[in-house]
């Protein structure tokens, strides 16, 4: 069962307010952990909901075989997974738990108590979109070996500000400070990213991206180098009332390194995306 969440509530009062449930069988649901909130498992009655969260509610059953955000494909080889905003890929020495890997990992083991994961690639806690996972490490070093060449990689964002070329390469010097900071420096590694502008309204635009690199934070960086920072970006970016980061990894086209043919995973632009342009008109 899946909701979108109206307005901003805490998750149990929602839930009663607009499911067609008793208030036991709710209770059931969250105290067993088959409540999702943007792919986050919780049990906490109090679980702040924004607009737009998604709940996810597996009322078939109270285990691991369930995944909280949609699978896109899965093969022997790999699993790629639509991943939501809020959640970080790997574990961090503060969140062990609260990782996409981590959930995979105990969906694919639900069905095979060996089966492994392995981060082909990753994407920001608050960037939300297409990410690989490989089944073996031999997989793994495979599509690493040669990532920025096998793999072109698309995102759509809301930026601030009216963009005034329709399309533009960004390159830029890239460093990180021992705070976890990246920002531009002569002295850094080289960072490359494309845009084309999709839309514009009367205070944002909405653009595509292409990176011909893989630097940590880059689009965030790059985008706010040239004063159009990424609309909900709390990091890099200007105070807003946005409670995401309007960053989406909508497309990754891969030239599989096993057969050689190009395999393209898709994930729909969220609509929170295009609405904001449409409601700034």
């Amino acid at each position: 069962m899946e909701i979108i969440v109206k307005c901003e509530d805490t998750l149990l009062n929602y839930l009663y307010s607009h499911l067609d449930m008793s208030k036991k069988k709710v209770k059931e649901y969250l105290k067993y952990g088959s409540i999702y909130v943007d792919g986050v498992k919780t049990t906490q009655f109090d679980y702040p909901l924004h607009v737009y969260s998604k709940i996810l509610i597996d009322t078939k059953s109270k285990n691991t075989s369930f995944l909280p955000f949609p699978i896109l494909y899965e093969d022997k080889n790999i699993i790629v997974i639509d991943k939501p905003s809020n959640i970080l890929t790997v574990a961090t020495s503060k969140e062990k738990e609260k990782t996409v890997y981590h959930m995979v990992r105990e969906y694919l083991q639900s069905h095979n108590k060996n089966a492994k994961v392995f981060i082909v690639h990753r994407l920001d806690k608050d960037t939300s979109g297409v990410l690989l996972f490989a089944k073996s490490e031999y997989i793994k070093n495979i599509y690493q070996a040669d990532w920025n060449s096998i793999s072109k990689r698309n995102y759509v964002c809301v930026v601030h500000g009216i963009v005034k070329n329709d399309s533009e390469k960004l390159v830029h010097n890239l460093k990180e400070n021992k705070t976890g900071l990246v920002y531009v420096s002569h002295d850094g590694a080289s960072a490359i990213t494309n845009y084309q502008v999709i839309n514009r309204s009367n205070h944002y635009s909405l653009l595509n991206i292409t990176i011909e690199t893989g630097k940590k934070n880059q689009i965030r960086v790059q985008l706010k180098q040239i004063n159009h920072p990424i609309v909900g970006d709390k990091k890099y970016g200007i105070k807003d009332s946005c409670k995401r980061l309007y960053l989406h990894a909508n497309k990754l086209t891969i030239c599989n390194p096993i057969d050689k043919k190009i395999y393209t995973y898709e994930s729909k632009i969220p609509q929170e995306f295009r609405k904001i342009i449409y409601n700034d008109r």
